[in-house]
């Protein structure tokens, strides 16, 4: 016969459930306004582990692609819940782009400061380390990311500036860093720059990260395609040399035939998210943000499960 520890212990056992292994944990999706403006409500999507009460995590703010003119908040959902699994904290923000709002690029590098700025304002509610919140995203969301790193100003009016909208490191996808007409290729239309630099919102000094360039920025990672045809990988080339005479870290890597948008979840059998999500597990976790050696491959098998 048991005895009533004995007893006490099994329904213990029952009741508690063991952790699970990293790629079978499950992630929890949310949204949030972050802000409003022009009676515009901005949500953000917010990835984490379900029921977790870890405080101080380490963030991640992903900013999707799109030209500034479009783009979804779903560009990065594989990646924000391969992340959440590692237990970070993963929030998409949306953010006002042309054709839904009219918005300016200046308007989109206001809405990109505001939310890195509500994530270190918030992050005692939100469970997040505010000394530990990284910026990524693609092409123009890419360009997004780094702007809040590098482009002085540009804060939305009434705005609390004593709250930093500065990320601690960058993980950037393909991005457009000087929007320069020299800096994009030669097979760009000259009609299409016209139309792209009359959405600046200024001059392109202003909102171009590689004019910005200083000492003491956060460490940095660029993947990019060297077949790249909508923004040359000799921008990023340029970009990583100039940032680390200045004394930063960058690191660039590149993908031979790759083309624009290759990191894509779905895109070539899924080997390039593969590549680059091992390289951003790696590249947190040499900043003390994750633990152990990347999973992505079962986390990508998992999800082929459940499809």
């Amino acid at each position: 016969m048991k005895t009533s520890l004995q007893l006490l212990i099994a329904y213990a056992l029952v009741l508690t459930p063991f952790p699970l292994a990293a790629d079978e944990a499950q992630v929890s999706r949310r949204q949030e306004v972050y802000k409003t403006v022009a009676e515009v409500q901005l949500k953000a999507n917010i990835y984490e582990l379900e029921k977790s009460q870890a405080r101080k995590r380490p963030a991640i703010v992903f900013f999707f692609g799109g030209g500034w003119r479009s783009g979804s908040v779903n560009q990065f959902r594989y990646q924000s819940e391969y992340l959440a699994r590692q237990g970070m904290v993963a929030i998409v923000p949306d953010y006002r782009v042309y054709n839904r709002q009219m918005a300016s690029v200046v308007d989109c590098v206001s809405d990109a400061k505001s939310a890195i700025r509500w994530v270190r304002a918030n992050a005692r509610q939100l469970g997040v380390d505010p000394q530990r919140i990284a910026a990524g995203g693609g092409s123009a969301g890419g360009h997004l990311a780094a702007a809040t790193a590098l482009l002085p100003g540009l804060d939305q009016e009434g705005e609390n500036r004593r709250v930093s909208s500065e990320p601690n490191a960058l993980l950037l996808f393909n991005p457009a860093l000087d929007l320069r007409r020299k800096a994009f290729p030669d097979t760009f239309p000259e009609t299409r720059y016209k139309e792209l630099s009359s959405r600046f919102g200024g001059p392109v000094e202003k909102i171009s990260p590689q004019h910005h360039l200083r000492p003491k920025l956060p460490p940095t990672i660029i993947f990019h395609g060297r077949a790249d045809t909508t923004i040359p990988f000799v921008t990023v080339e340029r970009f990583c040399a100039a940032t680390k005479s200045h004394g930063n870290r960058c690191q660039l890597v590149g993908y031979d035939q790759a083309a624009h948008g290759f990191f894509n979840y779905g895109r070539s059998g899924n080997t390039a998210f593969i590549d680059t999500l091992e390289h951003c597990h790696t590249f947190l976790a040499g900043l003390g943000y994750l633990e152990g050696e990347p999973n992505v491959k079962s986390f990508v098998a998992s999800l082929s499960k459940q499809n």
